[in-house]
């Protein structure tokens, strides 16, 4: 396949800072380095991915071990259902040490999160980086984190947008609290920074009261970018006013293509420029030397590493809801999927992928064993890079999540047999041609807001 278009294809890692992947059965696959708790691990993941000019990386978090099936965190501990995350701030700061160009982003909630702690805190990377940060701005799912910061439950999914938008409202005014001119750095006349230029913002709201000024000038990219993978209708209106990348979960080509059109059209009814907010699908890749060698992989990753448990476990978490209760045959209803309070459109459209007039809790767990909350690509670097540019070129996305199967071996596969294949097309860079992560997205350098 030949490109049609100059568009250039976006590629995110999608990381844990822990254990295992988003696929609950990586860390038994034999390629797979158990280094998750040392620094060299995370510098070679990010080495990695710059050797193939990926956008960014950016790591996903949650605040608890999986606790909700059976009210246990044993079997999330026990099967290795992602039960270790390391602190995200202290690892970005070793990959920024580790690479030069490719952005660096992680997942904070503005649940459990305050927005000074928050601005401050990708205000930082973005200075110690070069202009490399980037906030995936998540609400947070479900109790077992709420009882981790002192609350019984989760608040509902309404709630936490209400929420989610004033804290974004008060994290920019931070961000803009410098104007970009303050600091003076005057040594003869001994003076710091102007403060006619050096703003409170006065905040005060429903959820919160910030005074300001941000303690960190204002960043190399004005505001780090701001990533959202809000799937309901209420994420996606979320999504249309604030995400400059969005995060899908779009199990197939219609599915997303649909996802796309109607994001896309929300975002240009509310006033923004649709074509500078690049939408990308979470897509595994199971990458050969030959078709043969490539399936022969797949099919060790879909029999023999997922224990159900472990899916369930897993499950329960993403929908607050304990399916321990339940027997695998369950039906999976619209009732029962209004009534969690956990990640509704993830759900909604696994259960259309799935089809049929039922889907049980079997399918739905094995629908995530089986790696299909997103596209699984199968083949050889050019058969891979063939079906990402069908995806590419068909307007169901601007790029690529790459979620891993295994940990660092998908990536290095990805960047020494796709990657070549789609810089052949045209449709993907071969060198950073700019230093921030907004001119990797093509994204423009926000004007600071207006004072006074």
């Amino acid at each position: 396949m030949t490109s049609t278009s100059t568009r250039q294809m976006s590629l995110v890692g999608f990381m844990q800072a822990g254990s295992t992947t988003v696929y609950s059965g990586s860390w038994r696959h034999p390629a797979t380095e158990h280094g998750f708790l040392t620094s060299g691990y995370y510098e070679k993941l990010g080495r990695t991915l710059e050797q193939g000019c990926f956008d960014l990386m950016f790591f996903d978090d949650r605040l608890a071990i999986p606790g909700i099936y059976g009210g246990s965190v044993a079997d999330a501990v026990r099967l290795g259902a992602r039960p270790v995350k390391l602190d995200l701030s202290i690892v970005l700061g070793v990959v920024a040490g580790a690479t030069r160009h490719m952005g660096l982003g992680a997942t904070y909630s503005t649940t459990y999160y305050t927005p000074f702690h928050v601005a401050r805190t990708f205000a930082t990377l973005d200075h110690l980086s070069g202009g490399r940060a980037a906030w995936n701005v998540v609400t947070s799912i479900n109790d077992s984190e709420a009882q981790n910061y002192g609350f019984d439950e989760h608040v509902d999914h309404d709630q936490r947008y209400d929420r989610a938008d004033e804290f974004l409202e008060a994290t920019v005014a931070l961000w803009d609290s410098w104007e970009d001119d303050a600091l003076v750095l005057d040594r003869e006349a001994g003076y710091f920074a102007d403060p006619d230029k050096v703003h409170e913002i006065n905040h005060k709201g429903e959820w919160f009261s910030v005074r300001g000024p941000l303690t960190v000038p204002r960043t190399p990219q004005g505001r780090p970018v701001l990533i959202q993978a809000g799937s309901s209708g209420r994420g996606r209106d979320f999504a249309a006013r604030w995400a400059e990348l969005i995060f899908t979960g779009d199990p197939d080509i219609e599915i997303a293509r649909a996802h796309y059109k109607d994001q896309k059209e929300r975002i240009a009814e509310g006033g923004r420029d649709a074509g500078s907010v690049k939408m990308c699908p979470m897509a595994y890749t199971v990458v050969g030397e030959s078709r043969a060698q490539a399936e022969e992989r797949e099919q060790m990753f879909l029999n023999d590493l997922v224990d159900p448990k472990a899916s369930l476990t897993l499950l329960s978490e993403l929908m607050n809801y304990d399916f321990s209760g339940l027997e695998l045959d369950a039906p999976i209803t619209d009732e029962l999927i209004e009534s969690v309070k956990g990640v509704r459109g993830l759900v909604q459209n696994m259960k259309k992928h799935i089809g049929g007039d039922t889907v049980t809790l079997a399918d739905l767990a094995g629908h995530r064993a089986t790696l299909l909350q997103g596209p699984r690509f199968v083949g050889t670097g050019p058969e891979v890079a063939d079906q990402m540019h069908e995806w590419f070129e068909g307007g169901a996305c601007d790029g690529f999540v790459i979620a891993a199967t295994h940990s660092p071996g998908a990536y290095e596969d990805v960047v020494r047999m796709v990657v070549p294949e789609l810089q052949r097309r045209g449709i993907y860079r071969d060198r950073y041609t700019g230093s921030t992560l907004r001119e990797h997205l093509g994204l423009a350098r926000p004007e600071a807001a207006p004072h006074g």
